[in-house]
């Protein structure tokens, strides 16, 4: 793994690159950009991804987000879906300056709601030739409407109501900027099971690293994450082959088959019985398919093929 920069923009990237075992930088080599949760850093999920990819001769891309981790930007801790989606381009002009990785042959992953942004540059960046989700969430969906999806968009509107108070509050009056959690510190009964067990992922030695803060500015980050919809025009722009992958007990399931029911690209949904949101990203028996004893299946009716590019589990 070597640590390494790139532009993007007016931005400097931080990140980390796997190259395959026995490596020939004479060889022309297929490449995957790996996009990491929001609230993630390139040590994490992400990291372990590319690390597997490069196991499987791929040479991988694993990097911060701008405002976050290592990378630049100010003010740091925000979360832009526009911008998040734009290091993805970035990240994929910089595979093209790499002599020894396959232009025709770069592909993205992402994780959580760094599967939401893959999806959104896919739609726009046709040099991504296939794509990969891991617990995908819309991220401007789920905030809207909830972990569970089960609320209407106008239950954001309480909560655009205390930004425009907490804005007027910073540039009037000037108070400190305000900031939220990614997950939460003390969950209680009414948390989701997914959010209960990110806090056991994020904030403690499981996965803890000093890049993650566990925080997002409020003001600055809301107001873009709740206009965004990573699947706007899917069904039309999106041309590539993607595969979806999630668990049968993931809260977030529902984007995920979303997902799978609007695009119209070839497209493959397997649901693993058993996984929750967050087995998929550090669990060996979910991460790797060496440890894996149980089979995927597919919520759809077994004893058929569904449509083009699906086949069903077990086959």
């Amino acid at each position: 793994m070597d640590a390494i920069t790139f532009p993007n923009g007016s931005i400097t990237m931080a990140a980390n690159l796997y190259l395959p075992d026995g490596f020939d930088p004479q060889d022309s080599h297929p490449a995957i950009v790996v996009v990491h949760p929001c609230g993630g850093v390139k040590e994490q999920a992400a990291g372990l991804y590319a690390g597997k990819l490069a196991e499987h001769g791929f040479v991988a891309l694993a990097f911060d987000a701008s405002f976050q981790g290592d990378s630049g930007g100010e003010p740091h801790h925000l979360e832009d879906p526009y911008a998040r989606v734009e290091d993805v381009h970035a990240a994929v002009d910089h595979l093209q300056t790499l002599g020894y990785v396959d232009a025709e042959r770069i592909g993205a992953l992402g994780i959580c709601a760094g599967a939401g942004y893959t999806v959104n540059a896919a739609m726009t960046d046709y040099r991504i030739k296939a794509l990969t989700t891991v617990s995908a969430v819309n991220i401007g969906t789920s905030f809207r409407r909830g972990w569970y999806g089960t609320d209407s968009d106008a239950a954001a509107v309480p909560t655009l109501q205390a930004l425009a108070q907490q804005r007027t509050a910073e540039t009037a009056a000037g108070a400190d900027p305000a900031y939220l959690p990614y997950v939460p510190t003390e969950p209680d009964d009414n948390t989701p099971r997914d959010l209960v067990e990110a806090g056991d992922y994020y904030l403690t030695p499981r996965a803890q690293h000093p890049n993650a803060k566990n925080k997002f500015l409020f003001t600055r980050s809301v107001s873009r994450i709740f206009t965004f919809d990573a699947f706007h025009m899917v069904e039309d722009l999106l041309t590539q082959p993607v595969l979806i992958v999630a668990g049968s007990e993931a809260g977030s399931l529902w984007m995920s088959t979303e997902l799978h029911g609007r695009a119209r690209s070839p497209k493959q949904l397997v649901v693993v019985e058993g996984g929750t949101h967050m087995d998929f990203y550090d669990v060996p028996k979910y991460v790797d398919p060496r440890h894996r004893r149980g089979r995927p299946v597919l919520p759809h009716p077994p004893r058929r093929v569904l449509s083009r590019g699906h086949r069903r589990f077990p086959p």
